[in-house]
């Protein structure tokens, strides 16, 4: 019976494949992420059960406070995770790329969303039932260890972010801020930061004020640690800026 269940789900997939060319078994997506480790048969399910969703330039996916029923999976796109503070100001807590998944945490939980998620570019998101990640967490003991590796990991990258905001300087945590987006996003055709920040979010990342975080961007032209091309950034010397994020 096991032997005919597992031929019957490799005939229904490739049927599906032939009529859906975005199925999760095809995306590439799912090698960046927990989802790598799902069987076909578990890829076909979260096919079947799937939203492909677009999310336009400074729209929400997920708001904090809010219940969540699913995991996000990012296919293509930016966005950055926010908090709100006590006097209501916007704080960036960390940015995403494709390839990246959101919500596996509340989902585990059962708490509400801590974060806010919004769009920093269009994004095509995938949004897959919580009942068939549960179910497939329960089957799929490497899945399960997958995911809490990725809560792990953000739960140190968490305490690291909250140290640096204690204890560095403000021009220490500019530094560390655009080594870590350069990380993220790579650079684009012309060297640049392959993502585009206002000021106001350069200074929601590092705490400050944005008048500071433009006048720090300055002083690091000035010194030829950065260049500034429009809102783009282009860091031009890397080691410069690791000492400046070091507090050398």
């Amino acid at each position: 019976m096991s032997f005919f269940f597992v031929n019957l789900c490799r005939l229904k997939l490739a049927t599906t494949n032939k009529l859906n060319m975005s199925t999760c078994a095809q995306c590439i997506t799912k090698r960046f992420n927990a989802l790598k480790a799902l069987t076909n048969c578990e890829l076909e399910r979260f096919s079947e059960h799937k939203t492909s969703l677009l999310i336009k330039k400074g729209e929400k996916l997920m708001t904090e406070g809010n219940a969540i029923n699913g995991l996000y999976c990012i296919k293509d796109g930016k966005c950055k995770l926010t908090k709100l503070n006590t006097n209501g100001k916007e704080q960036i807590i960390k940015f995403i790329k494709g390839g990246d998944i959101l919500g596996h945490r509340s989902i585990l939980s059962e708490e509400p969303v801590g974060l806010n998620v919004i769009a920093l570019e269009d994004m095509h998101v995938c949004f897959i039932p919580k009942g068939d990640i549960l179910d497939t967490i329960k089957e799929n003991a490497q899945f399960s260890l997958n995911l809490m590796k990725n809560i792990s990991h953000q739960l140190n990258e968490a305490n690291s972010s909250i140290s640096q905001m204690a204890q560095k300087p403000v021009k220490d945590r500019l530094a560390e801020t655009l080594l870590n987006l350069e990380e993220t996003f790579g650079v684009d055709k012309d060297n640049c930061i392959d993502v585009v920040l206002t000021r106001e979010e350069i200074a929601n990342t590092i705490g400050t004020a944005t008048e500071s975080a433009i006048r720090l961007l300055s002083n690091l032209k000035k010194d030829g640690v950065i260049d500034l091309i429009g809102k783009k950034i282009k860091i031009l010397n890397k080691n410069m800026l690791k000492n400046l994020s070091e507090g050398y």
